[in-house]
């Protein structure tokens, strides 16, 4: 190498190290550090500080029938285990949450594949789906439970087209009230679970698409062989969100069965509530942080995995 090019090579190093260091000053000038405050003060005293307290309080005897709080080590989490009800709510929350997660994303994933078009009519059904979404998760439940519930709206609807009285105690069920509850909690986050993948199947080049009807490939065979797998990241994105949030719900649940028929949909944060309202404060701070690790142990291999997942495909 000639000694002008080590020199033009060296003269543009300078230059992207100004710029750089230009670029940074212009970021500390414009969104000073301070500006951070009000977001990191925020932050601190309504989640890292209860955070903290969760794992301090999980080890005391604080409760409603004690006066002074005091450290007791594993007592809580014995007690728990005695209880019995720990592990039959952690394996109700978990089946709760698959079933969340495979219903929304069907829903959300058919939803975007029939309204990928951008015509009058899909965009105007695209924001009626949506709504359920901005809608309160109590609302939508108290909403379903009175059309599900004996002699409710469906029963008279069917009713109407049967000729005769219909009743049938949809949620009274207690192997179907489970799928059924899941159910109306896929369908009420499904549009989130639309815009996630209608964006993802906007950013497919339209021209792999032609080349592959040009060679004959059917919808159902560009759908599988090209458009599916090009939409890893939103899966990933969707199953990780729909499965996690969903096992740390409570509103759906409770407005709709209150964790029945015979506690077969009794989730874990209903336990949560319960204890805490018995005034077991400690005990129910403890399964906080037991449900906190359950989502950790699920969150992280979940997550390497389907990321692993999408740089296999893209």
């Amino acid at each position: 190498m000639s000694s002008n090019t080590i020199s033009i090579v060296n003269d543009d190093h300078e230059q992207r190290k100004r710029g750089e260091k230009n670029r940074q000053t212009l970021l500390r000038q414009n969104y000073p550090i301070r500006f951070l405050i009000p977001a990191g003060v925020t932050l601190l005293l309504f989640f890292f500080v209860p955070t903290i307290l969760n794992f301090i309080y999980a080890f005391t005897n604080w409760s409603a029938f004690t006066t002074t709080i005091s450290f007791n080590g594993f007592d809580n989490l014995v007690a728990l285990f005695q209880n019995g009800m720990l592990l039959k709510d952690l394996r109700t929350t978990l089946i709760f949450a698959l079933f969340v997660a495979l219903f929304q994303n069907t829903f959300g994933l058919a939803l975007a594949v029939f309204l990928e078009e951008d015509t009058l009519q899909n965009r105007i059904a695209r924001v009626l789906f949506f709504i359920p979404v901005l809608m309160s998760a109590l609302a939508v439940g108290y909403v379903w439970q009175a059309i599900l519930k004996a002699n409710g709206a469906l029963d008279q609807i069917l009713g109407f087209f049967a000729g005769h009285d219909v009743d049938i105690a949809w949620l009274g069920s207690t192997t179907w009230s489970i799928v059924i509850v899941s159910a109306i909690q896929g369908w009420k986050w499904a549009g989130l679970a639309m815009l996630i993948y209608l964006a993802g199947l906007k950013t497919i080049d339209q021209d792999v698409l032609e080349a592959a009807a040009i060679d004959g490939a059917s919808r159902l065979q560009i759908f599988s062989k090209i458009k599916f797998p090009l939409l890893a990241p939103a899966v990933t994105f969707n199953v990780a969100t729909s499965l996690l949030g969903s096992m740390n719900g409570f509103d759906t649940v409770q407005a709709t069965t209150a964790g029945g028929p015979g506690g077969s949909t009794e989730i874990f944060n209903l336990f949560v509530w319960r204890t805490f309202g018995q005034g077991l404060y400690s005990q129910s701070t403890m399964m906080s942080l037991i449900l906190f690790i359950m989502v950790m142990i699920i969150a992280i291999p979940l997550i390497v995995y389907l990321r692993r997942r999408e740089e296999r495909i893209l």
